[in-house]
C-alpha cells in the first residue's frame, strides 16, 4: 500500500456576519480578494524541462485587472433594510481555517461587491424587475434577494444556476468582475459539464442581442464581442485543460466564425487565442507522455535481492549527490515542474459530476484529474525511494550515513519551503522496513529528524505544518530574492483540506439556490496554489542528480520488508514466517516472469 498521513482535522464553523455596509456612491472598483499585492508575478519565461518538453507556467487569473461591474442602478424605494441585534448563522455556509475574516465580517473570501449608483442603495445584476426582499442577518447585517440572486452587505451569497450562468454573460456596458469568472468557472463544474456552460453562455450572449433588425444586430454583437473574447480569453488561459474535450472546441470554432462575420478585430484576438490554447494543449500532451516513459523507466526492479554482493553494486544516492542542499534543490525543481501542470480544475473534478460521455474516445479525451494523480504518485514515489536507498546497503554504518544524508535534506527542504518533498522524506523514514531497523537507527543521531517531525505532527489538523506554511507564505509575499518565493505545500493534506470543504458544506441551499458561500471558499484555496504553482524555481538544475531522482527503480513493499529482513534479521518468529512468506512469493514472481 501507498504511505498514507492521517488526517485529524475539522472544518470550524462559520462565525456570524457582523454588518459592514456603506452608502460610499465612490467605491474603486474592488481587486481580486485572492491575490496579495505582493504576490509574485507569473514569469514570461519558458521554464526548462528535464523531460525536454515545453514547461510553461498558465498566467495567473488575476493579473488581468477588473473591468467594470453591470450597472444596473435601483430607486432607494424599492430596497428596504432592517438591521437587528439578534445574532444568527447563515445556514450551510462555511470557513477554512488558519484564514482571518474579510471584506466586512463576511466568513467567506473572495466575494465581488457590488455597490449602488447614485441611489446608494444596494443593487443587483439579473432580474431586477423582481421587487427587492431583505431579511435580517446576524451583527445587524441584511440579506437582500433581487430576483434569483442574494447578497449579504453587497457580497453574493446564493443564487439560482440560471441566475448565475446569465451573471457570467457580459453586455455592452458590463463585464462580470475577474473574482466572479474565476469562482464560478472553476466551480461550475459541480451543477453542469463546462461544454454545456460554455454554450450557454454563448447562445446567451448572442442572442440578447436580438432584436429583429439585422442591421442592428450586428452593430450590437460588434459592440460586445470585444467582451465575449476577453471572457473566453480568461476561460482558455486559466482553465485550459476544460478544452481537451472535443465539443469545447468545436463549440470555441463556432463563436470564432461567428465573431468573423462582425468584427475583424475581435476574430483576429480570437484566433490569437486559440493558438495559445493549441501550444499549451501541446506542451501539456508533450509532458504526460514524458511522465509515462519516466514511470515506464522506473518500472524496471532493483537488483535482484539473491546476492547481498550484487545489490551492494547499485548506485546509491550518495554515490550520485553527497550534498543535501543541491538535492533539495532538485527535488524543488521536480516539484514545480510537475506542480505547474496541474489545472485549477482538478481539484474540483476529483469530487464533480460524472461526465456521462466520460468513456467517449477523441482526441481531447484525457482523464480529468491526470495531474494532480501524476504528482501524488511523485510523492508516494519518493516515499519509496527513500526506503529503499536506506533497505538496500549491506553495511550497517552505510545506512545510517544515507538516514542521516536524507534527514540533512529534509531539513534543507524545510528551509527552501518545500513541504511536499518533506514530508514525503518523513513519511519514507517511517515505514515499517526502514523504522524496525533498530541497530541502523541507533548510530543515528536523531535530534534534527525529531524536530522535524514535531513540524509535521498531524495531531491537532497538522497545527504546526499550517504555521510554518503561513510563515512561509508571508515570507513569499515580501521576498527580495526568487528563492524565498517558493512556497510548496503538503500536497495531499491540501486535497483533503479542498475535499472536507466540499463534503463539510451543503452546494445547494433548501431553497435550490447555489451556495456561493462555499463557492468562494473553494476559490480562495485553489487560487492560493496558482500563486504557489507560478515560482520559476531559480535553482541550477544538475541532470544526473534529476534523473536519478525521476527514474531510478525503487522497491515494492514486499521487496522492502525482505531487503529489511535482509539488512537486519527478523527478531521474532512472526518476522521470520513473514520473511520465509516474501522469499517464497518474490521467487514465485521472478520465475514467471
Amino acid at each position: 500500500m501507498p504511505p498514507t498521513t492521517p488526517y485529524a482535522g475539522k472544518f470550524n464553523s462559520c462565525g456570524p456576519y457582523t454588518s459592514n455596509s456603506s452608502n460610499n456612491n465612490h467605491h474603486p472598483q474592488p481587486h481580486s480578494p485572492y491575490r496579495s499585492n505582493t504576490a509574485p508575478k507569473p514569469s514570461t519565461k519558458t521554464q526548462e524541462n528535464i523531460y525536454n518538453c515545453a514547461y510553461v507556467a498558465t498566467e495567473n487569473p488575476y493579473d488581468i485587472p477588473h473591468t467594470s461591474y453591470r450597472s444596473s442602478s435601483l430607486s432607494s424605494s424599492n430596497t428596504t433594510t432592517t438591521t437587528t441585534t439578534n445574532s444568527h448563522h447563515y445556514n450551510n455556509s462555511c470557513v477554512s481555517p488558519h484564514s482571518p475574516r474579510q471584506h466586512g465580517g463576511s466568513s467567506c473570501h473572495g466575494r465581488g461587491s457590488y455597490r449602488s449608483s447614485s441611489s446608494g442603495s444596494e443593487q443587483s445584476c439579473h432580474n431586477n424587475s423582481a421587487p427587492p426582499k431583505s431579511r435580517v442577518y446576524g451583527h445587524g447585517g441584511v440579506i437582500a434577494s433581487y430576483g434569483e440572486m442574494c447578497y449579504h452587505d453587497n457580497s453574493l451569497v446564493s443564487a439560482s444556476l440560471e441566475a448565475l450562468i446569465q451573471h457570467l454573460v457580459p453586455t455592452v456596458d458590463y463585464y462580470p468582475d475577474r473574482s466572479y469568472v474565476f469562482t464560478f468557472l472553476l466551480s461550475s463544474r459541480l451543477f453542469l459539464h463546462p461544454y454545456e456552460l460554455m454554450t450557454r453562455v454563448c447562445h446567451l450572449c448572442v442572442e440578447q442581442q436580438r432584436s429583429g433588425d439585422a442591421l442592428l444586430d450586428k452593430i450590437r454583437f460588434r459592440e460586445v464581442a470585444p467582451k465575449l473574447v476577453q471572457l473566453l480569453t480568461e476561460w482558455t488561459e486559466t482553465f485550459p485543460y476544460d478544452f481537451r474535450d472535443e465539443r469545447m472546441m468545436r463549440c470555441l470554432k463556432d463563436m470564432t466564425n461567428h465573431v468573423a462575420r462582425g468584427d475583424e478585430y475581435s476574430w483576429r484576438a480570437m484566433q490569437q487565442m486559440t493558438q495559445r490554447l493549441i501550444k499549451r494543449l501541446s506542451a501539456l500532451g508533450q509532458y504526460e507522455e514524458a511522465v509515462a516513459a519516466l514511470n515506464n523507466v522506473a518500472l524496471e526492479r532493483p537488483t535482484s535481492l539473491k546476492s547481498k554482493q550484487a545489490a551492494g553494486q547499485r548506485s546509491d544516492v550518495l554515490s550520485v549527490c553527497d550534498d543535501p542542499f543541491v538535492l533539495a534543490q532538485q527535488l524543488t525543481h521536480i516539484e514545480l515542474d510537475r506542480l505547474s501542470f496541474i489545472g485549477p480544475e482538478e481539484f474540483i473534478q476529483t469530487f464533480a459530476m460524472k461526465d456521462p460521455l466520460e468513456n467517449q474516445k477523441g482526441f481531447f479525451r484525457k482523464r480529468k484529474t491526470n495531474n494532480l494523480e501524476a504528482y501524488v504518485n511523485w510523492f508516494n514515489r519518493l516515499s519509496y525511494l527513500v526506503a529503499t536507498e536506506i533497505c538496500m546497503p549491506a553495511k550497517k554504518k552505510h545506512r545510517a550515513r544515507i538516514i542521516e544524508f536524507f534527514i540533512d535534506v529534509a531539513q534543507e527542504c524545510f528551509n527552501i519551503g518545500n513541504f511536499n518533498s518533506l514530508m514525503a522524506i518523513i513519511t519514507g523514514m517511517n515505514m515499517s522496513p526502514v523504522s524496525r531497523l533498530k541497530k541502523t537507527w541507533s548510530k543515528v543521531n536523531t535530534d534534527k529528524f525529531d524536530i522535524l517531525e514535531h513540524q509535521m505532527d498531524p495531531s491537532s489538523n497538522f497545527s504546526n505544518y499550517r504555521t510554518a506554511l503561513r510563515g512561509a507564505t508571508q515570507r513569499s509575499e515580501t521576498a527580495h530574492s526568487s528563492q524565498e518565493k517558493i512556497v510548496i505545500p503538503f500536497f495531499s493534506l491540501l486535497i483533503k483540506d479542498i475535499y472536507f470543504l466540499n463534503e463539510g458544506c451543503a452546494s445547494r441551499l433548501q431553497n435550490g439556490h447555489i451556495n456561493f458561500e462555499k463557492l468562494w471558499e473553494l476559490a480562495k484555496q485553489v487560487s492560493e496554489f496558482l500563486v504557489w504553482r507560478q515560482v520559476v524555481c531559480p535553482f541550477e538544475r544538475d541532470r544526473r542528480v534529476l534523473q536519478y531522482l525521476v527514474t531510478t527503480p525503487v522497491f515494492s513493499e514486499d521487496e522492502l520488508h525482505l531487503a529489511s529482513y535482509e539488512s537486519e534479521g527478523p527478531e521474532n518468529n512472526m518476522e521470520k514466517d513473514s520473511r520465509r512468506s516474501l522469499r517464497s512469493s518474490l521467487l514465485h514472481r521472478e520465475n514467471r516472469s
